[in-house]
């Protein structure tokens, strides 16, 4: 008798397994969600559309981006961190809801260690803009008026926790001025504003705030690369200006629940590593000034583990919390 049960249990596994191969083999077998914890039109929005196209070539499925904007990156980000970890929902995560939310809320509503990273895939710089008639044309005239004339002057932001709030933060903190921030659910509708003159002020992401300087509808104040972007060359550093504190890039990476199945993220860590070997990612992506991040596994957990310590350290001296 005990020798059937054990015959039983032993074959009961062994389809077990045999269920899960299958499933991980056939996996990609529906749609797959990639979670965009932002509006549309910023950073979070074009990484996920761009990585949601590469990767439905690379692996013959159809991938979907889903704006989940509100709090900041929160409820996005919560949302995906509650999903079946069965490689069905994706997000896409980044500096923001990955790194400073973690130092900005003492109760976070998430963990960021739920997320297990398929790959790094996209860093921008920053671009500070403003209004295409503002008096000020550069740091040191912008900076005098901001001190003679405290709040006045108007930063928008995308909202609790974003890039952009930590950097407008930054940015006033380093320059030992005061700025009046206002928060939006996403860059579109801050850009609106900006566009027609009720704000003043905008430290976005190259990508989408270039197309306005290019028509001359915004002007750029500086950027926040290392060295000067070649997209627009006349647009002095942070550094440069004596701002070293603000050289920084936002990353975007795509990122699962962790408890995946392991053959069904390596599955997708190889689609993706593909789509940067193969350069398509960089195709689709250097035109707009964003640079492509080719490192691999270990290297990730390590650029992510930096970044935290980095920037844990920096938002907890600089006071500033969410809660």
């Amino acid at each position: 008798m005990k020798r059937r049960n054990l015959l039983a249990a032993t074959l009961t596994i062994a389809a077990l397994g045999t269920a899960l191969d299958v499933h991980a083999t056939d996996y990609p077998s529906k749609p797959i969600t990639i979670i965009a914890p932002s509006g549309p039109g910023g950073g979070y929005d074009l990484t996920g559309r761009v990585l949601a196209d590469v990767l439905s070539k690379q692996m013959g499925a159809s991938f979907i981006v889903e704006n989940r904007a509100g709090s900041g990156t929160l409820i996005g980000t919560q949302t995906a961190a509650a999903a079946a970890p069965d490689g069905y929902t994706l997000m896409v995560g980044g500096l923001s809801n990955l790194v400073f939310n973690a130092a900005l809320y003492k109760k976070l509503p998430y963990d960021p260690k739920t997320f297990v990273p398929i790959g790094l895939a996209a860093r921008y710089p920053y671009l500070m803009v403003a209004r295409g008639d503002l008096p000020q044309n550069n740091l040191k005239e912008l900076v005098a008026e901001l001190r003679a004339n405290p709040d006045r002057l108007t930063i928008a932001t995308s909202g609790p926790g974003s890039g952009q709030e930590v950097m407008a933060t930054l940015f006033a903190r380093s320059t030992g001025t005061k700025i009046a921030q206002i928060p939006y659910k996403a860059a579109a509708p801050a850009y609106q504003d900006l566009l027609a003159g009720r704000v003043d002020l905008f430290l976005d992401t190259l990508t989408t705030a270039k197309p306005h300087v290019d028509s001359k509808r915004l002007k750029a104040i500086f950027i926040t690369s290392e060295k000067r972007s070649p997209h627009l060359p006349a647009v002095p550093t942070a550094a440069e200006l004596g701002l070293p504190q603000l050289q920084m890039g936002t990353w975007f990476g795509l990122f699962a629940p962790r408890g995946v199945p392991l053959q069904v993220l390596e599955q997708l860590q190889t689609a993706l590593r593909a789509a940067v070997q193969s350069g398509e990612l960089a195709r689709r992506l250097e035109p707009l000034g964003i640079e492509v991040m080719n490192v691999d596994q270990a290297a990730t957990e390590a650029f992510i583990n930096a970044e935290y310590a980095r920037w844990t350290k920096t938002i907890k001296q600089s006071g500033t919390t969410l809660d």
